[in-house]
């Protein structure tokens, strides 16, 4: 007997991500089929006071399960959870607090590392991806490898079977975007996407705030999780990775977590480090909390 359990889609980059994990039990003495799951993408994004709008120009998004970070892009084992037949341009500007569905697809539960953003390539003149300044100037965005291999997005997704989840991919232009050059000669605008974050939500939202802050450390790190657990619970309802080298502008790195309006704890675990637990902080929709600068000890 086949059932499936699918959740209504409402969402954000920052990218969105519901499973709804369909199980075929077995009977009669047999076995049962492997547990799959039903995962949808969406975009959202933070604010940025240097630019008026930045475009990206998707042709594809795929999904890469844990062990084939290294896969060429047309490897038939990612799962493709969206393919545009005319490239799908957005402006990311326009995503605060705002989720928009980029695609879904069946896939199996389990872990996956990362989520691969397809660029339209910039032909020309006319540019697929570009961002326009306060001042009005139209600027290429270069995007090493998002024609080819795509954007490589790290962060951890878990398909559990039977429970819905959902993913945020969260596009920060702050630290997504690089200026490189001494002068504006050689000046470029180069797409990281060490700046591009998935948050793993227990839940999809229609409508939500936000907790950001900074994690800074006084030693060597590479990678840490946040993860935002209510007021008298102990599971998380969001979580997520942040690197150490989303940034090159100090042992500061940012990070946002999307939560209905509420009161929370930000958690931070990193390894070598203390765990980290925040006093509590009330979210209110449709607005950011900050959190004060979380230092991380030995």
């Amino acid at each position: 007997m086949l059932k499936k359990v699918r959740s209504l889609w409402g969402l954000t980059l920052a990218v969105l991500l519901a499973l709804a994990v369909s199980q075929l039990p077995g009977c009669g003495g047999g076995g049962s089929s492997t547990p799959t799951g039903t995962l949808k993408v969406g975009l959202t994004d933070a604010q940025s006071d240097a630019f008026a709008n930045v475009f990206i120009t998707i042709k594809e998004v795929r999904v890469v399960p844990a062990g084939l970070e290294n896969a060429k892009d047309d490897d038939a084992r990612l799962p493709v959870v969206a393919a545009f037949t005319t490239p799908r341009k957005i402006d990311i500007l326009t995503l605060r607090f705002v989720q928009e569905a980029l695609g879904e697809v069946v896939l199996p539960a389990g872990k996956y590392n990362q989520i691969r953003l397809v660029l339209a390539p910039n032909e020309g003149q006319n540019a697929a991806n570009y961002v326009v300044l306060k001042t009005g100037q139209t600027i290429p965005l270069d995007t090493p490898s998002g024609q080819q291999s795509g954007l490589k997005i790290i962060g951890k997704v878990d398909v559990k079977a039977g429970v819905i989840n959902a993913i945020v991919i969260d596009f920060d232009p702050n630290t997504a975007i690089v200026i490189t050059g001494s002068n504006q000669s050689n000046q470029k605008y180069v797409l990281k996407p060490t700046g591009i974050r998935i948050v793993q939500s227990g839940d999809v939202y229609n409508s939500f705030g936000s907790l950001t802050g900074y994690v800074s450390t006084l030693g060597n790190w590479s990678t840490a999780t946040v993860s935002v657990v209510p007021q008298a619970s102990s599971t998380a309802i969001a979580a997520g990775s942040i690197f150490a080298n989303a940034t090159s502008g100090g042992p500061r790195v940012p990070f946002s977590s999307f939560v209905p309006s509420g009161t929370y704890r930000v958690h931070v675990d990193a390894s070598g480090f203390l765990p980290y637990s925040s006093s509590l902080q009330t979210v209110t929709t449709g607005n950011p909390t900050a959190v004060d600068i979380i230092q991380l000890l030995k």
